[in-house]
């Protein structure tokens, strides 16, 4: 065999040569850029492989805020080999959600969220996510199909109030009949033939919720995700499981519901419910078309999203007024001015009803039910206020801290709705999150889509609930406003309250 030395050509000689300059050139153009881009955000030392695991604690949002004082409005942690970046100030909410929305469009897909929103084919997670939204937005939360809705939301307020009136004088669990009510609602709009399954789907929802605030180390050591340590993935896949066959059962059920009406000669003069629309879509030959895992997946972020944002804010709003007496007192004596006291709520009055409006959203600033939103991932390298943020970080947005700022809110920590009335000269607030320093339902492009159903639904049942009756706290109980962090921003405990009789008239509750 001849020597290697001697089967080096010239030529050959020459390309190698010029392939190490060129890849020494490329060695120290990219040491030259490295040191010329902007550092990464500042932060806390991490350990080597947990990174800052160690030192979370179960009340990350007031951890995070007392982290932005020492290290400022955009600081990093390490968990594992995984980049986060937490947000803390209006400017830089601007940059991520307005200016560079289109690069922060994404979201983080955790691993529970993957098997809930059935691989991500939901409009939270959907790389398809601008189609879906569109569909959901024209077909579920247009002003036409919201005021066609109207009744189903009456009778269920009512309901409500009637439920109640039959509690006087006996301890109430807000929690509890904000729910019923919350998920009767939303079931009537999407499935209003499907009510049989209402208690079988609030038991199965309910237990993927718990399981959903539950934090999951395999989405921070990747590695390790086979193993699904904590057993969160196998007991999220059972759980969904079950919904999916109530999914199956709904859609078979009106796939047969629809043929006989089509036999019988109705056609479409029944009136849509959400179910029926998509459904319509399923395999169309066109850009609106759905598949079936698609229509499951948004039924999802109806259920989930719609009950959890609504009830946990209903509870917040109620132990606050209930806390503070001259804020009821005040609610109450707008409603007798605008409803009368010998005459129900109607939907027709929420517009009027700027104090309620204002401590409802005061109730968001304290307690934003969602205190990061959803983590948002950059599709490229960008810069954010100065430093580098690398694709694929995990970026969160410190809702709760920028609430609690008091370099923009005056008295931050007290409860005063007054700050929100438009004639006390406060620059105005609303949900879409045109004001950055007030983001309780995010801003840009993915800012939630339900803003519309739940601003209705929230407003009429605490409307309801404060016209009809006054609310105590059981004797010997003290307020409790301690917060519990988990795929909400919820009352560590249950409101527990005491429904008195206000309205003469019990013709009223009936």
């Amino acid at each position: 065999m001849s020597n290697i030395k001697d089967e080096l050509t010239p030529a050959t000689l020459l390309v190698t040569i010029s392939v190490v300059i060129l890849f020494a050139i490329l060695r120290y153009k990219l040491r030259v850029s490295s040191k010329n881009s902007p550092p990464l955000p500042p932060g806390p030392r991490s350990l080597p492989i947990v990174g800052y695991l160690p030192f979370l604690k179960a009340d990350l949002p007031k951890q995070f805020t007392n982290m932005a004082r020492i290290y400022g409005p955009i600081f990093k942690f390490y968990i594992g080999n995984k980049l986060h970046v937490v947000i803390s100030a209006p400017e830089l909410v601007k940059e991520v959600s307005r200016d560079m929305d289109d690069i922060f469009s994404n979201r983080f897909l955790t691993i529970s969220s993957s098997v809930v929103s059935f691989g991500g084919q939901d409009i939270a997670f959907s790389h398809n996510w601008r189609k879906l939204r569109k569909i959901f937005v024209q077909e579920f939360l247009s002003i036409k199909n919201l005021e066609a809705c109207t009744c189903f939301r009456k009778d269920e307020v009512r309901k409500t109030v009637k439920n109640v009136f039959g509690k006087l004088g006996t301890t109430v669990d807000v929690r509890k009949i904000a729910i019923l009510t919350e998920a009767n609602i939303l079931r009537r709009m999407v499935w209003e033939d499907s009510t049989d399954l209402g208690a079988e789907l609030e038991k199965v929802t309910s237990k993927i919720t718990e399981l959903l605030g539950r934090p999951n180390l395999s989405d921070f050591f990747p590695l390790l995700a086979w193993l699904d340590l904590q057993g969160l993935e196998r007991a999220l896949k059972i759980e969904n499981s079950k919904l999916d066959r109530i999914y199956v059962r709904m859609i078979e059920d009106r796939i047969k519901y629809n043929s006989i009406m089509l036999d019988d000669g109705f056609g479409d003069e029944k009136k849509k419910d959400l179910l029926q629309t998509l459904l319509k879509l399923k395999d169309k030959d066109d850009a609106t078309s759905l598949n079936i895992t698609q229509i499951k997946a948004i039924l999802s972020n109806v259920i989930f999203a719609g009950t959890t944002t609504t009830v946990t804010l209903i509870e917040w709003a109620m132990a606050e007024i209930i806390k503070n007496c001259n804020v009821m007192k005040r609610i109450q004596e707008e409603l007798a001015d605008v409803v009368g006291v010998n005459n129900i709520v109607e939907e027709s009055h929420l517009p009027k009803l700027q104090y309620l409006d204002a401590t409802i959203k005061e109730t968001f600033r304290l307690h934003p039910v969602s205190p990061f939103l959803l983590p948002r991932v950059p599709s490229q390298e960008c810069k954010v206020g100065g430093y580098t943020i690398p694709k694929g970080s995990i970026v969160f947005l410190n809702v709760y801290s920028l609430h609690r700022d008091p370099r923009y809110w005056d008295n931050a920590l007290e409860f005063n709705p007054e700050r929100f009335l438009i004639n006390e000269g406060t620059n105005k607030c609303d949900y879409i999150g045109n004001n950055f320093k007030f983001i309780p339902f995010g801003s840009g492009r993915r800012v939630c889509p339900g803003i519309p159903l739940a601003d209705k639904i929230q407003m009429y049942m605490l409307a309801s609930l404060l016209h009809s009756f006054d609310w105590n706290l059981p004797e010997g109980e003290e307020h409790d406003l301690t917060e519990k962090f988990g795929i909400t921003l919820k009352k560590s405990k249950p409101l527990l309250a005491i429904p008195s009789q206000r309205l003469h008239d019990v013709r009223l509750y009936a």
